[in-house]
């Protein structure tokens, strides 16, 4: 397992409102790292440190602070608690030993962790509850608890048991001393007797505790057994392995903005949270060998350029040190937006490298000669949910456009840019419109590149129902060479999803052969734009007669012909508009069903079923059909609607006629829009 170090790396992470700043802010003054606190709402943490955090008061990127403890050197990482964000926490949490997931005393809102205690299991990262704000409830403890429950794969066991609650919290009584402490806003807690109305509660959690704990000790169990009394250290000892292991999830309370309960979780942080090397030896990161370091974000600086920040899984980095082809450029220890120098860092740090250009998230560096070893987790792929046209204001930043794109990319990866070939738009892809406004902010802001962003357009097509002849002729008389080329061609319609096709049925010469090419240029080039005003697919266009000059015919006359038969012929086939349907999978929690069906009907969707999602309980997977121009704020409504848990993957299926009274009208804003 190699030997133990006195670091510690730990996860804030959260719903959003929760407090996790404000928690890190109290951690940092409690541990004397800052002299004075700041806050969210004036803008003056250590963590949110950017202008877009600042400005919207939430955070939008994963922050570092370190500070020593206890003896130890704690590095935390403060993640962003909106779900369009989640991302940069998923990318950040995979680096680090131990993930203090921060809730809200509201039942109702308790939901929006599920996914997140879902990632921590499915990636068997240690990780406990802290229940923030608990002056604001108004439930009892009891009955938070058994909500986590409910929503943890693994066994909630709380560490302390709230003596109150609301503006009546007294305090707490922690279950493995079974001592009673008074809170006292800004300062450390006072032991007090512990009230007798709250013993009978008090001895049935602490059983709850031990016999859940026993699962994992037999000598607990056999103490259990015989009614005897363990000993704390023999509790401790139990709650640090299991919470190391990833079997229990431990339950802590407090107030971060009054310091309330956050010396006591500071102290089970440095007893009780797993040393670095104990998850490094899980992933298969001994100490022997090349050194390997894994990025888990990166920043672009104004002064000092890129900076990436990186877990050392195993041997050390200095300044200096070669990571494949990139020399390091600088090892730092990060404090909000602020850097220290600190020259190197040892296996179980987290610290900033610079000048890793072509480092990127998730990604494992070493300085060994081969590909990295071991078996560290990789954040998800992002699944695009919300899109913006984006179009630079002022055109000569058109060029300075794609550099930024690069760079914003590098820093938040579930940023996705693609140029859509059929609308000739640049889409901006990411997690929801928040997320979309950041990153325009930040073009801005940081790469003075101002930029306009607007729902894409829908990739519509039009199609025919039936088939007809058209002739087309091209004369042109203007001295010298003229330009001639006639042809007569029959238009049909083709099974949906066949695309194109030509057919040449000429016989006798009436067309000359190095002409035919020309009649199907022709045809693809017109098609891209039929009578209403779209691209026209499944038709197929047979050339059966024409006629040529043999001076003043050439591939150009032939070209203009058949436009012109297409002109003529396509507006007498019927056309109609079609849009691409998407095959849409949502995932929500089961109370949230029904008005997920509610609001697939409502946007013309076709529900195909749904049923219990793997693996997730009391959730639900809806599998259906939903036209792309409908899609646009999907996950908008969806997320307003289950409290912000709500997600889904898409992919292209087909195309589909779109019923008369909404084509007429897409249409007409198209015609209108290009006039």
């Amino acid at each position: 397992m190699g030997s133990r170090t006195t670091t510690r790396n730990v996860a804030l992470v959260g719903p959003s409102g929760s407090g996790k700043t404000t928690l890190l802010e109290s951690m940092l003054f409690v541990a004397g790292a800052i002299g004075r606190k700041g806050s969210v709402a004036e803008g003056n943490t250590v963590a949110d440190s950017s202008a877009e955090a600042r400005a919207r008061r939430m955070s939008t990127e994963v922050s570092a602070a370190s500070f020593r403890c206890h003896d130890l050197d704690f590095t935390i990482l403060d993640c962003p608690g909106s779900v369009e964000f989640v991302q940069e926490t998923y990318g950040a949490v995979l680096g680090c030993d131990l993930a203090v997931v921060v809730v809200e005393p509201v039942l109702e809102r308790l939901i929006a962790v599920a996914p997140l205690l879902q990632f921590l299991d499915t990636n068997a990262i240690p990780h406990l509850i802290f229940i923030n704000k608990m002056d604001r409830s108004d439930v009892r403890y009891r009955d938070l608890l058994q909500t986590l429950r409910q929503l943890s794969a693994r066994p909630v066991v709380p560490h302390q048991y709230a003596i109150g609650r609301g503006e009546e919290l007294v305090g707490y009584i922690d279950l493995v001393s079974e001592e009673a402490h008074a809170f006292r806003k800004g300062t450390a807690s006072d032991v007090i007797p512990l009230p007798e109305e709250y013993r009978e509660r008090e001895q049935t959690a602490r059983r709850e505790m031990l016999e859940i704990l026993a699962d994992f000790d037999d000598d607990l169990l056999e103490k259990l057994l015989e009614d005897q009394e363990p000993p704390q250290e023999q509790i401790l000892r139990d709650l640090q392995k299991t919470l190391g292991a990833d079997q229990v999830v431990p339950v802590f309370m407090g107030v971060a903005e009054q310091d309330m309960g956050v010396r006591r979780l500071l102290a089970a942080l440095a007893k009780e949270a797993p040393d670095p090397s104990v998850r490094a030896a899980q992933l298969g990161l001994e100490n022997d060998g090349a050194a390997i370091v894994q990025v888990l974000k990166n920043y672009y600086f104004p002064h000092t350029g890129k900076l990436s920040l990186v877990r050392v899984w195993r041997g050390s980095v200095k300044d200096g040190t070669m990571l494949g082809d990139m020399r390091v450029g600088g090892v730092y220890r990060l404090f909000g937006g602020q850097q220290q120098s600190v020259g190197s860092a040892e296996a179980g740090e987290i610290v900033a490298l610079g000048r890793l250009d072509n480092a990127r998230t998730g990604t494992l560096l070493t300085t060994g000669s081969g590909p990295a070893d071991g078996m560290v987790p990789q954040p998800p792929a992002p699944k695009p949910m919300y899109a913006f046209a984006i179009t630079a204001k002022n055109k000569n930043d058109e060029v300075k456009l794609s550099g930024a794109l690069a760079k914003l990319t590098d820093e938040d990866p579930s940023l996705l840019v693609d140029y859509d070939r059929d609308t000739h738009q640049t889409v901006l892809w990411g997690q929801g419109e928040i997320h979309l406004r950041v990153a325009l902010d930040r073009l801005k802001q940081k790469y003075n590149v101002e930029v306009e962003g607007h729902a894409p357009r829908t990739p519509y097509r039009e199609t025919i129902r039936k088939g007809a002849h058209a002739h087309g002729r091209h004369k042109k008389q203007s001295g010298g060479h003229g330009q001639f080329g006639d042809v007569k061609i029959e238009i049909r319609p083709l099974p949906r999803g066949e695309g194109f096709q030509f057919e040449n049925k000429i016989v006798g010469g009436a067309v000359p052969k190095q002409f035919i090419p020309a009649v199907e240029a022709g045809a693809r080039e017109h098609l891209q734009k039929g009578p209403l005003g779209f691209p026209v697919v499944d038709v197929a266009v047979t050339l059966h007669d024409g006629q040529f000059h043999s001076v003043d015919s050439n591939e150009l006359s032939f070209k203009l012909a058949t436009a012109l038969a297409l002109k003529e012929g396509l507006p007498q086939c019927e056309p109609v508009l079609l849009e691409p349907i998407l095959s849409v999978t949502i995932s929500v929690p089961s109370d949230y069903t029904s008005k997920v069906l509610q609001l697939v009907t409502g946007r013309r969707g076709q529900i195909l079923g749904y049923e219990a999602k793997d693996g997730w309980s009391g959730w639900d997977e809806i599998k259906a059909q939903i036209p792309q121009g409908e899609m646009h704020d999907l996950i908008v409504t969806l997320r307003s609607l289950s409290q912000g848990t709500g997600f889904f993957e898409w992919s292209y299926d087909h195309l589909q006629e779109v019923p008369d009274r909404i084509a007429h009208a897409i249409v007409e804003k198209h015609r209108e829009a290009a006039a």
